[in-house]
């Protein structure tokens, strides 16, 4: 790392891994037999022969890793019953998977943007803890008594050991399983640092969306009598935006719609009629909740009518054509519900312009509550 601009050049040198040196083998194999067979016609002996070597061959090859798989030059140095993980190459390719990275990518850039950080490769830029550092003190305000900068393997090291304890401590009271650790970071493994990155963005509640039900497959090598074996496992690295956000905090809203979805239509009956009472004024009508104001527009006016203002046109979109003028809309409309004294809410902008009805509820249950006496 130069300075703290993370553009590394990733030195992680693949191969494929040699076949096993079966040969010396099956020519024991293929000798005992001859002697074996040495009353029998020559003919009848080469058809055994090569009958056992292709046996031989399949029996020797059939536990080891597959040609196909790449595998790292640390896994043929495994201690015996020790095991590895890798990201099976085909799951790397996969469409979501790649758009989970982007997200994730963008997202520590837009947060770092004033340290002048910029991150291209999650495995290459996060294992040493210099940027997952600067991430957790931009995110949680607070600052980590650690080194800026460490060069030595110990070091960094003891920097990620710093910073996992100060996130776990954030995310294990919460229900989040801890899928991560100093060595797997630090090892570069690409599955332990998005599980972190995933859990950190879930916690902030980053301004991002993370694409749903993300999946890969993992290549599982073993070592056992010497030889490396390999199984498959499917990692599943996002759910829905509601059920990650779940692990962290559920309220009534939650019940509602898993255990009393036909009192659904009596909160959405109510909720109407508050915001009409005041729309009203402007001679606007609202008879869908999830999305009529998943623009943001009619939620800016109705705090205008709730606290006695006129909000500027100029201050948000009146016809926003985009999701980002969207998103932009209901952010501003946050910010002067804040500006009114309530809470930041705890549904994201991005949700509310998503149609997603429980984020919408929760923001206008709130202002319910709250308005609910206002004329």
């Amino acid at each position: 790392m130069t300075g703290q601009h993370a553009t590394y050049t990733p030195a992680a040198i693949w191969f494929t891994a040699p076949e096993p040196q079966s040969h010396s083998l099956l020519e024991i194999c293929t000798r005992d037999m001859a002697g074996l067979l040495c009353g029998t016609k020559r003919k009848k002996q080469g058809t055994v022969v090569s009958d056992l070597r292709e046996e031989g061959k399949n029996a020797i090859n059939s536990p080891l890793q597959p040609s196909s798989i790449d595998i790292h030059p640390e896994d043929t140095m495994l201690e015996e019953n020790a095991e590895r993980s890798m990201i099976d190459p085909t799951s790397k390719e996969d469409p979501k998977f790649k758009e989970l990275l982007r997200v994730l990518i963008d997202w520590i850039n837009n947060e770092l943007e004033e340290d002048r950080i910029i991150v291209k490769d999650l495995e290459e830029d996060l294992y040493d803890g210099q940027v997952l550092q600067k991430l957790f003190e931009k995110l949680s305000g607070c600052k980590l008594n650690i080194a800026e900068v460490t060069q030595s393997e110990i070091g960094q090291k003891q920097k990620l050991l710093t910073v996992l304890e100060a996130v776990n401590e954030l995310l294990r009271p919460n229900g989040w399983c801890i899928e991560w650790s100093v060595d797997s970071i630090h090892c570069k493994n690409l599955i332990s640092i998005v599980y972190l990155l995933v859990g950190l963005a879930m916690h902030f509640q980053a301004p991002i969306r993370l694409p749903e039900h993300v999946s890969v497959q993992l290549v599982v090598v073993k070592k056992r009598e010497g030889l490396l074996q390999s199984s498959h496992v499917t990692k599943e690295l996002t759910t829905t935006t509601e059920m990650m956000l779940g692990r962290f905090e559920r309220d009534a809203f939650d019940t509602l719609l898993d255990h009393a979805p036909d009192k659904l239509s009596v909160v959405k009956k109510s909720l109407i009629t508050f915001v009409n009472k005041h729309l009203n004024k402007l001679n606007l009508e609202v008879t869908e909740l999830e999305t009529q104001f998943a623009d943001g527009v009619y939620l800016v006016l109705l705090m205008g009518l709730l606290e006695d203002y006129f909000v500027p046109l100029h201050n948000f979109f009146l016809t926003p054509e985009s999701f980002e003028q969207k998103v932009l809309n209901v952010s501003f409309a946050f910010e002067l519900m804040q500006d009114g004294g309530l809470k930041k809410p705890k549904a994201r902008p991005e949700d509310v312009v998503n149609l997603n009805l429980k984020s919408t509820l929760r923001v206008l249950y709130n202002l319910f509550t709250n308005y609910k006496n206002a004329e």
